[in-house]
């Protein structure tokens, strides 16, 4: 019990840690700049370099109080806030392959996940290479699990890209504005060499489901006059699907056949 108490704490420490890191990248990448240099992050006010003491993840910022050591501007909640659900998504990777390879597959795939779906919520775009970088990661893995082969990796991609694509190309057709961004079906290729093609189905009617739900109350409280007028990213509810089957995707799938 305290050896898996151990293990959990220092998973959750390690998340945070990558947290971090997918901070820069959430920042970083959208705005077209490297996520390998500077090396060090820095202040976006500012632009002076962080030191390692005031970058310990989640700490830091409450030591700081919320602002910048030097220019005292404010720090955004959100980067306390990814780097705990960081965190805690690497301590539900561990319980759910223990400590193996799959952890650090599942983990990664999370990982991704998060930082798409901040990036989609700030700029509504998903970048080519988190998409890129997690379908070869979801290939990769296919090669190592013991539930599935490659096979069911490239026709999950299929599956998953082909549906949403269509989605996409009749809601064109049919109102003659884009409903769906390409980035989108990208994002469930990537997604589909993770979960299979029941899984992009999954993923593709409970993100569906919720983006609706939150669509409708988003329209309502912000009372609308056009209750179309308005963009909502899709990124965050397929990254939500995704992340659900992961997890549970055995009892979901069991539940499901009978």
């Amino acid at each position: 019990m305290e050896t898996n108490l151990i293990l959990y704490i220092v998973a959750f420490i390690f998340g945070t840690i990558i947290g971090s890191f997918l901070n820069v990248v959430i920042y970083r990448l959208p705005r077209r700049g490297s996520i390998l240099k500077p090396a060090f992050s820095f202040c976006p006010s500012c632009g002076t370099t962080i030191k390692w003491y005031d970058n310990i993840p989640i700490i830091s910022y409450f030591l700081l109080k919320g602002r910048c050591r030097v220019c005292k501007s404010s720090i955004s909640k959100r980067y306390p806030f990814v780097e705990f659900l960081t965190g805690v998504a690497s301590v539900l990777s561990l319980w759910k392959t223990g400590l193996s390879i799959d952890y650090f597959f599942v983990f990664s795939f999370i990982a991704i996940l998060i930082a798409i779906t901040f990036i989609d919520l700030d700029f509504k775009i998903i970048p080519d290479e988190l998409n890129l970088f997690g379908f070869i990661l979801g290939l990769t893995y296919s090669f190592f699990r013991k539930d599935f082969t490659p096979v069911d990796a490239v026709l999950g991609a299929v599956v998953g890209a082909g549906i949403l694509w269509l989605i996409a190309f009749a809601y064109e057709k049919l109102r003659g504005i884009e409903g769906l961004g390409f980035g989108d079906v990208k994002m469930m290729a990537f997604i589909g060499t993770y979960v299979g093609w029941f899984g992009s189905l999954f993923t593709i009617f409970f993100g569906s489901l919720i983006g609706t739900i939150v669509g409708l109350i988003f329209a309502y409280v912000s009372k609308a006059e056009d209750k179309g007028n308005f963009e909502i990213p899709f990124g965050p509810f397929l990254a939500l699907g995704a992340a659900v089957y992961i997890f549970f995707g055995d009892v979901i799938k069991n539940w499901y056949l009978g």
